[in-house]
C-alpha cells in the first residue's frame, strides 16, 4: 500500500519561504504523478502544482506560478514543493497526492478550478500559515 507522508509545514510571515517534503513509500514513485492540493477553511480543495513520472513535466496553478516549485526525487522517492514569497492567502493545509493519470493533474493547471477528481493516494496533509 502506497503512502505518503508530509513535512515541512509551519508558520511564517509574508514574503518568506517554506519547503514542504512528500516521502512516498510503499511503491515504486516513478510509476506515479505527483503533485500538490492545498484546502483552507471554508473553501473547496485548490490545485497548487504537480510533476509528471519522470519529473520532466511540471504543471502550476496561476496563482503560486513564478513563486512555487514542485521537484522529485525519484531515486529517493521524494516530492518537493518550495514556496517562496509566501502570502496570507496561501494558508492551507497542503496534501500531497498521486495518481497514475498525470491527465488528472494537467487538467487543473491554470487559472483556478475546485479540485473534484480523487486521486489515488493522499497523505494527511501539513498546516502552512502566512501572516501578515
Amino acid at each position: 500500500q502506497v503512502q505518503l507522508v508530509e513535512s515541512g509545514g509551519g508558520s511564517v510571515q509574508a514574503g518568506n519561504s517554506l519547503r514542504l517534503s512528500c516521502v512516498v513509500s510503499g511503491g515504486i514513485s516513478s510509476n506515479y504523478a505527483m503533485g500538490w492540493i492545498r484546502q483552507a477553511p471554508g473553501k473547496e480543495r485548490e490545485f497548487v502544482a504537480a510533476a509528471s513520472k519522470d519529473g520532466d513535466s511540471t504543471w502550476y496553478a496561476d496563482s503560486v506560478k513564478d513563486r512555487f516549485t514542485i521537484s522529485r526525487e525519484n531515486w529517493n522517492s521524494v516530492v518537493y514543493l518550495q514556496m517562496n514569497s509566501l502570502k496570507p492567502e496561501d494558508t492551507a493545509v497542503y496534501y500531497c497526492v498521486g495518481d497514475r493519470s498525470e491527465i488528472a493533474f494537467s487538467h487543473y493547471r491554470g487559472a483556478y478550478q475546485p479540485v473534484k477528481y480523487q486521486y489515488d493516494y493522499w497523505g494527511r496533509g501539513t498546516q502552512v500559515t502566512v501572516s501578515s
